[in-house]
């Protein structure tokens, strides 16, 4: 079992700075906290700041719950363990013709982290998020015990755990709604952009007709060039006999064996990785068939892939922003990563749909969202981190918790209008870092 760190690895948290206690089958009360330390729910770390990380507090490792309770092939409802990964849901029911209702772009998250940071996918436009899709939780707290949550039980501490980055106890476990597939393909169509208008053209034509829509986009280029990039949107594929569907690949083809050097992740070596890119897609079939593995997770080919970025680790700017005034706001903030010299090859832009999340804390609602990686180069990074926040909340956007590690406390609290009510549900023996960064608490503080 590796140290618990997030996949940024930014803010690095040093061995035993944050206890770690592994959790047994479908615990029914919560284990004693080390030293009076407050607590938290961890799983496999795939939040990119502190929302996952506890310094000074106590980390439940919830790898243990990983067994699945229930799953009726002919309605599609899965009961499962909180630790148990979207990998091993996958492996599970696509067979039987089904698939997640939304998927993040990794099948390596939990059910537990997928319902605490209440993920979205390709598809919010007609679906909405991860937590639309929750029938029921198993929530065990502090100060109640094992209770269980859902839209008509207990409903205000359902709404406060979707999103709810694990402050508001500990999810045991969850029962979800599945969606039906003729296939485990997708139709995928490749459309290029030469810059933010034509983006927003292709966009709104697409979202009517397609169900999974995304956009990457080439942020080192500028002038003329700016906000170029490659639509992807797609369709669930129809079943079709003559096509051999081949297994879902069981662990990732590639890895990085070790953190590369700081310098090799450059705006030299970014541009020519982006110009391949462009080129590689724009030279192939415009409309193709693909399984979804590299449709859905085309990072996951790649095992700790997050290690390219070298010692300092990552950080990931995702915002949202309203589409009356998008895609000034878009222009804005590539043309500030542009001029940086901080390139990045994991640009994706694209829209959510008006289809209201559940969560008190919920990142998505309506307009165009942008999200980024760029390796951790110190203070220029942060300081080009509080430029892009800055422009995105006079904006009136947000920014999201799961992949936060820099966000300042006023733009949390400008951002979600709930808090003060999510802050009512708060487990007393609960905390994080990011929380304890957002509130101005001290470590251990309950």
């Amino acid at each position: 079992m590796r140290p618990a760190q997030s996949w940024g690895r930014f803010p690095h948290v040093e061995p035993g700075e944050q206890a770690e206690i592994p959790l047994p089958w479908l615990p029914t009360e919560l284990p004693s906290p080390i030293q009076e330390r407050t607590l938290l729910p961890y799983g496999l770390g795939r939040s990119y700041g502190d929302s996952c990380l506890n310094p000074g507090g106590s980390l439940l490792r919830t790898e243990g719950l990983d067994r699945f309770i229930a799953f009726e092939p002919g309605t599609g409802r899965l009961r499962a363990e909180a630790g148990v990964t979207l990998d091993a849901i996958l492996t599970r029911v696509v067979p039987d013709g089904w698939f997640l209702p939304v998927t993040p772009g990794t099948r390596f998250v939990t059910l537990g982290g997928a319902i605490a940071n209440d993920v979205h996918g390709k598809n919010h436009h007609v679906a909405g998020t991860f937590g639309r899709h929750v029938l029921q939780l198993g929530l065990l707290r502090s100060d109640e015990g094992l209770i269980t949550c859902s839209p008509t039980e207990r409903p205000e501490r359902f709404a406060a755990t979707i999103g709810g980055l694990g402050l508001t106890g500990l999810i045991t476990w969850a029962e979800i709604q599945l969606t039906r597939i003729e296939s485990p393909e997708v139709i995928q169509e490749t459309v290029p952009f030469g810059g933010l208008d034509e983006f927003l053209a292709i966009n709104r034509e697409s979202v009517t007709d397609w169900p999974f829509t995304v956009a990457w986009v080439d942020c080192v280029s500028g002038g003329d060039k700016l906000g170029r990039g490659l639509y992807f949107r797609g369709r669930p594929a129809p079943a079709d006999p003559s096509q051999r569907v081949r297994p879902v690949p069981r662990a990732p083809r590639l890895s990085v064996p070790f953190q590369l050097p700081s310098p090799t992740l450059n705006r030299f070596s970014v541009r020519a990785f982006n110009a391949a890119y462009r080129a590689m897609h724009l030279t192939g079939p415009r409309t193709r068939r693909v399984h979804y593995e590299p449709y859905f997770y085309p990072l996951d080919g790649v095992a700790d892939w997050n290690r390219i970025y070298g010692s300092k680790g990552l950080l990931q700017f995702q915002c949202v922003v309203p589409e009356a005034d998008g895609g000034r706001v878009m222009h804005t903030l590539l043309d500030r990563i542009a001029r940086s010299g901080q390139a990045s090859f994991l640009t994706v832009l694209k829209s959510f749909g008006v289809l209201k999340s559940p969560g008190l804390l919920s990142f998505p609602r309506p307009g165009l969202t942008l999200a980024l990686d760029l390796r951790h180069r110190g203070e220029s990074t942060l300081a080009l981190f509080r430029e892009l926040e800055e422009v995105a909340r006079e904006a009136g956007g947000a920014l999201y918790p799961a992949k936060d590690a820099c966000m300042t406390p006023e733009t949390f609290e400008a951002s979600y209008p709930e808090l003060p009510t999510f802050k009512r549900h708060v487990d007393p023996a609960f905390s994080s870092g990011f929380w304890r960064r957002m509130t101005r608490e001290a470590a251990g503080a309950k």
